[in-house]
């Protein structure tokens, strides 16, 4: 045991949930406060997400308490909420190690522990994997319970509608816990977050409830067919005092709640009773994000994920990064979307639940009536986007790459095909460090450049990123995206003068005799210190600038195949289809006889670490581009694409 541990005398007894079975309900308090604490004491000295795993300290206890994991399936959704399990389900000793290079993830997955159930990290999913599991159980006459966690703000996202609509048809006996808390990771919004208010402020609503509960439970064990009917006779009363119909009971679920999610011994209880009952449930659990920690009580949104350690006792952060002299490309995003938007009256800006990661609450505080945070809803946002477009208006509609994965169709169908002028802003473009491969937004180019009407650029510094938001609404006849990073840049003085760039023009950033170097995006920058390096080992080196991918700049590429014969691509995505694929179709449809090495994400799912890790990993650092170059200039083969 660590010394850490020694402050915890019965968490460190729980190596598995097993060893919960037989704890009375004060150690169950117990146990929920030592949890809590040694969350706050891993995460304050090794950043992660923190607020949501707080919040559902007890409701962790309490589920691993009463139901038989693993046979027993709980499904996270989001998979950010799951600390207390991880470290519950035996990797308490390993959790210092929490999206850290080659330690345990920030999110269940199933390669992990027999108890991550499913592997999350997007939201939405888990009404969908448990009715699966659901069916699949009983397919198998197995008797398994399968639960369903689901925050408010994953509530949002249309495909947990789509689930609950289909497993409500199905009438599998599942549960799903909806975990109440207001917030996502910016407060929640939308009709949902009124309707879940309404029920848990309404007075006579909880008072009814409170005495019907209590009349069932004693109903419970004595008779099935007088429970059906008080059953009834509980949802006609609940739609008079609220005046509407519960929705989930609409959809054929049993509606339970709300209920207090900080009480463990009572929550226990009420799961317990609830386990009994067949058929499709929902338990409304009431919880507050980073519950037990003041400072992420008062800011939730700042305390949703801690980039830096921070003062355990008073909550100040701890930042000492020498980077921090840089501006993070998000708030050059958001400072130049504000004044590109006080410049043109028809911009708006739309993100689906990132208002503050993506730097959209600038111009949410300035303009509200032109900035929209649509929810967790990535497909709704790029159509409500397009109708904007179409209605003479130039909307700003920014996700993080990862999440655009989950609105193809309406970029190809409702933006593209319609050749829209919506700018899509793809934020978190390439890997994004510690949340892994579930968040890293290494697809975009080979899924995006397939499609027929995009402009897609990215640049290589903020100065480019300025000026390619300003040629996107300067030119708006068209749909254009552009990506770019998590992190900081590298230039001090980015707030220049707006100048617009021509569409498909890359640009010569040096020229060299040995062999050729063409980047796309920030990757460049790696580059450019690779080519400092072999500069003094003699080693003369072009770089290119691709700038735009979609266009090419066939002028710009023609003039340095002519020149060089070896040349090496990279970018911050997958190599498979993405800008080094669309090099080597240029090179085959011109006929020309060039050696291509490309460099950039294997055809593999890529773990958590830094960026630098990961870099490094993939080949993609300054080193790695520095042993590419030596190997391939003593390279005999005329024309090779690997």
């Amino acid at each position: 045991m660590s010394e850490v541990h020694e402050q915890y005398p019965l968490l460190e007894r729980i190596d598995s949930p097993g060893e919960m079975k037989r704890l009375a309900p004060d150690e169950l308090v117990q146990l929920s406060n030592e949890l809590r604490q040694y969350i706050i004491d891993i995460v304050s000295s090794n950043p992660g997400h923190f607020g949501a795993s707080l919040g559902v300290v007890e409701l962790t206890v309490a589920l691993h308490h009463v139901f038989d994991t693993p046979y027993d399936k709980i499904i996270w959704d989001v998979g950010h909420q799951a600390y207390g399990h991880k470290i519950l389900t035996g990797r308490r000793d390993e959790f210092h190690t929490n999206r850290k290079y080659k330690g345990i993830s920030g999110f269940p997955k199933i390669s992990e522990s027999e108890y991550d159930a499913f592997s999350v990290g997007h939201s939405s999913t888990s009404i969908s994997a448990a009715l699966g599991m659901a069916v699949a159980r009983d397919h198998r006459k197995k008797k398994n319970q399968v639960i369903a966690v689901i925050g408010d703000g994953s509530l949002s996202g249309g495909m947990a509608y789509e689930a609950l609509n289909n497993a409500g048809h199905e009438k599998k006996d599942m549960l799903v816990i909806l975990n109440d808390n207001n917030i996502s990771i910016d407060p929640s919004v939308g009709a949902m977050k009124e309707y879940l208010l309404d029920i848990t402020t309404s007075k006579a609503y909880n008072k009814v409830k409170n005495d019907i509960w209590n009349l069932l439970g004693s109903l419970n064990k004595i008779n099935p067919n007088t429970r059906q009917y008080f059953q009834k006779l509980e949802n006609a009363i609940k739609s008079i005092v609220l005046k509407q119909s519960n929705l989930f009971e609409s959809m054929n679920f049993r509606y339970f709640g709300p209920v207090d999610g900080h009480d463990v011994v009572h929550l226990s209880s009420v799961l317990n009773d609830i386990r009994e009952i067949p058929g499709p449930k929902l338990l409304h659990v009431l919880t507050k994000k980073g519950k037990g920690f003041p400072m992420a009580e008062l800011n939730q949104t700042k305390f949703h994920s801690t980039g830096s350690k921070f003062d355990k006792k008073t909550g100040e952060f701890i930042v000492s990064s020498p980077s921090s002299q840089f501006t993070r490309y998000q708030d050059v995003f958001g400072e130049t979307l504000l004044e590109l938007a006080n410049q043109n009256k028809k911009i708006v800006g739309i993100t689906p639940a990132m208002t503050t990661g993506a730097s959209m609450n600038r111009m949410m505080e300035e303009m509200p009536d032109r900035t929209f945070d649509v929810g967790i809803a990535e497909q709704h946002a790029v159509t409500f986007a397009a109708g904007l477009a179409i209605s003479g208006m130039i909307p700003y509609c920014t996700v993080y790459s990862t999440f655009l994965q989950r609105a193809y169709d309406q970029v190809i169908h409702d933006v593209a095909l319609q050749h829209l002028p919506v700018v899509l802003c793809v934020d978190r473009a390439g890997l994004v460090g510690a949340d892994g491969a579930t968040h890293h937004g290494v697809y975009d180019i080979p899924f995006l450049r397939c499609i027929p009407n995009l402009t897609i650029a990215s640049p290589m510094n903020e100065i480019e990123f300025r000026n390619l938001l300003f040629t996107a609404q300067e030119n708006a006849d068209g749909p254009f995206v552009i990506r770019y990073p998590r992190g900081r840049g590298v230039v001090k003085d980015w707030k220049k003068e707006f100048t617009a760039i021509e569409k498909g023009t890359g640009r010569f950033l040096k020229e060299g005799n040995d062999l050729a170097i063409v980047s796309f995006g920030p990757i460049g920058n790696e580059v450019t210190a690779a080519i400092s390096e072999l500069e003094k080992q003699d080693i003369s080196i072009s770089h290119v600038d691709l700038r735009f991918l979609k266009p090419l700049d066939e002028g710009l590429l023609k003039k340095l195949f002519r020149k060089h014969k070896k040349v090496i691509t990279i970018e911050d995505g997958a190599v498979s289809g993405g800008m080094g694929t669309a090099i080597l179709e240029f090179i085959s449809e011109k006929g020309l006889n060039v050696e291509v090495r490309r460099l950039g994400i294997p055809d593999k799912f890529i773990d958590h670490g830094t960026v630098e890790e990961l870099y490094k990993e993939c080949g993609m650092d300054r080193e790695g581009i520095v042993a590419a170059v030596k190997g391939m200039i003593g390279s005999k083969v005329l024309f090779k694409a690997i």
